[in-house]
């Protein structure tokens, strides 16, 4: 392992940066707290095995014993999916899970914080966060959000999940001028169906006209990062009007037993996947390995030809 800026890079990771390769970040609380053992295991192989089947580098982020990796072997993926009590850390609790020694999946927000670190440019995700519903009573608002406003990675995502408040979510997402593009479609995709009705700030419909953009936003300097919405396939997405159903009966469910903060996401998804009797996993794990594919094929493009400081 080679060590940046307290962040450990594996060497086919560091090897890839240093060459000008084209790497994609994943990350780990799909593995430690988005999905049953042994699924999470499996799908995490998968979705590092698309970045490869397309011609990028996975790198894989967690903690492990309280240091910050960039890029994990298959024995640390099979301890973090297999593991009981392992944490889930956000941006705020780096510093402390560093310095106790502990191990922790890292959420979009640390991802992209550890990601920046260590010189990688495009993260491949399943949902971002987002605000909760009920917010204006409980304040409940992704540290996501602030991190894509400050930190300059590309987050490829299926939208935010349906347990947010999609309206809200994006109303915060224009406040802190972090561009929404959609990928073939102009509205915002709902993470378990393809779409909700909001619209997307501009639409692309390839991974070079991706690219692009994501080359023109650091020419222009600007700051934070980018969403990029794709939706989930055709054949994986479930009906808007079912999901929210359900997704309405897991937020009761919630809030009956008092699970709230950073508990409740990782209760919501595994509550709808037992009301939609195993279905909202199914998609969950086609759009995380469909939003990895496009991530190396956009990552290979700026790779190839258009760098990211804007020169092509």
């Amino acid at each position: 392992m080679l060590s940046s800026r307290g962040v450990s890079v594996a060497p086919d990771v560091a090897k890839a940066l240093a060459s000008g390769r084209a790497v994609v970040a994943l990350e780990s609380t799909i593995i430690t707290h988005g999905m049953p053992y042994p699924a999470n295991l499996a799908t995490a192989r998968s979705v590092e095995a698309v970045v490869r089947e397309h011609g990028a580098v996975p790198a894989t982020i967690a903690l492990v014993d309280g240091v910050a990796r960039v890029g994990l072997d298959d024995a640390t993926l099979e301890r973090l999916a297999s593991s009981e009590g392992v944490a889930k850390a956000s941006r705020r609790d780096l510093p402390a899970f560093v310095a106790a020694t502990v191990s922790a999946g890292t959420t979009v927000a640390a991802t992209m914080y550890l990601a920046h670190l260590a010189g990688i440019r495009i993260f491949a995700t399943g949902g971002i966060g987002g605000v909760h519903r009920g917010a204006e009573h409980t304040f409940d608002i992704s540290a996501d959000l602030d991190e894509l406003a400050c930190t300059p990675v590309a987050v490829v995502c299926a939208g935010a999940k349906s347990i947010l408040d999609l309206p809200r979510t994006l109303e915060v997402l224009e406040t802190r001028g972090v561009p929404v593009i959609g990928v073939g479609t102009d509205e915002f995709p709902a993470f378990f169906s393809r779409t909700s009705g909001l619209p997307v700030d501009h639409r692309v419909d390839s991974p070079e006209e991706l690219a692009a953009v994501l080359a023109a936003h650091a020419a222009l300097g600007m700051r934070g990062g980018v969403l990029v919405a794709n939706p989930v396939p055709v054949e994986d997405a479930l009906d808007g009007t079912d999901i929210d159903a359900r997704v309405d009966e897991a937020v009761a469910d919630a809030e009956r037993a008092g699970v709230g903060r950073k508990d409740l996401t990782p209760y919501l998804l595994g509550r709808i996947n037992e009301l939609t009797g195993g279905r909202s996993l199914t998609a969950n794990i086609a759009l995380v390995r469909n939003n990895a594919a496009l991530a190396a094929r956009v990552a290979v493009a700026l790779a190839q030809g258009i760098d990211l400081g804007g020169d092509r």
